[in-house]
């Protein structure tokens, strides 16, 4: 468990609004399946619900509860794209290459949909994603982004708001230009995880959880322990991000663990909540240490933003969240916070996806970035596919390059610090 965890999950809004009446059993004794997934969020269990249908014995090892890590507590925006420019993997993998990947981000979104229709997950989604542009220079690039999409993707139906018309969509003076796009959305996050999971044990798939794997036998028949047991399969696929730890110290290497956090509001009304956001849309600052935010079911702001690179949580997290959101409503200085909390996502050095495998049969997906709630659930699928059929896709994501961060466990974080502080004050002076 990364530093101050434990608090960053006790207040959480989603935890007090999801079930409680989900549990799985702690793996026991000896077992074998044809494969074992690592991490039941997202990612681990989207892949299981498609590798039982592949007909495939499925073993899925959580080291707390469903949904305990990022899944279960991030920002809840679902949107198509990477956390890199697309221009990256261009200049990496060609333009054909990039198309097929930026079509697997939407088809990312889509599977949400299919999802929460065909297991009835009440997730609570809210269509629409709103980009915010603060400046003339973001503003500038926004356009121009909207503008790439459509003639180099084929991506149509983004709506560029700029002028006296974005007061109209967001009730703030901080923002200069805005991108919305219809087919973006956002959800209850933790309840779409338990969801997924409740699906994944429907189709015969075994979850277990407070079964931290604690040691990965690799080779032909690789075996998983447990404290209490072990499982030996023909597939592992390791789904745990910054979770893993010393499984697979590797992939460690490759990521940085950095901590976000969310506020939750006290309920506004469904008339003061209507008048901040209209369209109760999703939004998402365009700086590179930005703020997102979004309004719940029941009429509460929920405001993100934020960041630790030291995996030490802020000691007043709820005033400091706070700050943030009147920062962008300041008309809210009469409401409190009820609930404040946060977790940590796996960043890489370019902020593209790390997909790969450690031996042939030994699967590992990582470095969502921050930008991973749709593209996590496919993430899984395309697992299931390499796993059960062909690797084609899988295969596509694993071609992009990655390194490992400068100056091993003790300079990552410094070296981090550094660099942020140069964006910073980059969107400073945008």
């Amino acid at each position: 468990m990364l530093a101050s965890e434990d608090h960053l999950t006790r207040n959480s809004y989603y935890l007090a609004t999801a079930a409680t009446d989900l549990h799985f059993d702690p793996l026991e004794g000896s077992g074998s399946c044809d494969v074992c997934i690592v991490g039941g969020g997202f990612a681990g269990l989207s892949a299981a619900i498609d590798l039982r249908r592949a007909g495939l014995e499925v073993v899925v090892l959580e080291a707390m509860q469903v949904g305990w890590g990022a899944s279960g507590r991030n920002g809840g925006q679902a949107l198509a794209g990477l956390a890199c420019d697309m221009s990256l993997v261009q200049r990496q993998l060609g333009k054909e290459a990039a198309r097929a990947i930026w079509n697997m981000t939407v088809e990312a979104v889509e599977l949400i949909h299919d999802r929460r229709r065909e297991f009835a997950i009440d997730c609570q989604w809210q269509d629409g994603f709103i980009a915010a542009a603060i400046g003339p220079r973001k503003a500038r690039d926004l356009h121009n982004w909207v503008e790439e999409l459509e003639r180099d993707y084929g991506y149509e139906g983004m709506r560029l708001i700029d002028g006296a018309s974005v007061r109209q969509w967001i009730d703030t003076a901080r923002y200069q230009a805005l991108a919305f796009d219809p087919r973006g959305g956002h959800l209850h996050p933790l309840r779409y995880t338990q969801g997924l999971a409740r699906a994944a044990a429907g189709l015969g798939a075994r979850i277990h959880e407070h079964s931290r794997a604690l040691r990965l036998e690799r080779g032909a028949t690789p075996t998983v322990h447990t404290q209490r047991g072990q499982l030996r399969c023909r597939h592992v696929l390791l789904a745990g991000n910054v979770y893993l730890e010393d499984l697979a110290p590797q992939l460690s290497k490759r990521i940085m663990p950095v901590g976000t956090f969310i506020a939750a509001s006290a309920p506004l009304g469904a008339d003061r909540a209507r008048a901040l956001i209209p369209s109760r849309a999703a939004v998402c600052d365009t700086q590179f240490v930005l703020d997102y935010f979004r309004l719940s079911a029941d009429d509460r702001m929920l405001f993100g933003g934020r960041v630790s690179y030291s995996t030490v949580a802020p000691v007043r997290l709820a005033p400091a969240m706070r700050r943030r959101m009147l920062g962008v409503f300041p008309q809210l200085n009469d409401v409190p916070i009820d609930y404040s909390w946060g977790g940590y996502v796996d960043i890489t050095m370019n902020r593209a996806p790390d997909f790969g495998r450690l031996d042939p049969n030994i699967y590992y997906l990582q470095g969502f970035s921050g930008h991973g709630l749709a593209l996590s659930g496919l993430s899984g699928r395309l697992a299931a596919e390499a796993i059960s059929a062909t690797a084609a896709r899988f295969d596509l994501f694993a071609r992009m390059p990655h390194r490992e961060f400068p100056g091993g466990q003790a300079l990552r974080t410094p070296a981090l610090i550094l660099a942020m502080a140069w964006y910073r004050l980059r969107d400073l002076l945008g």
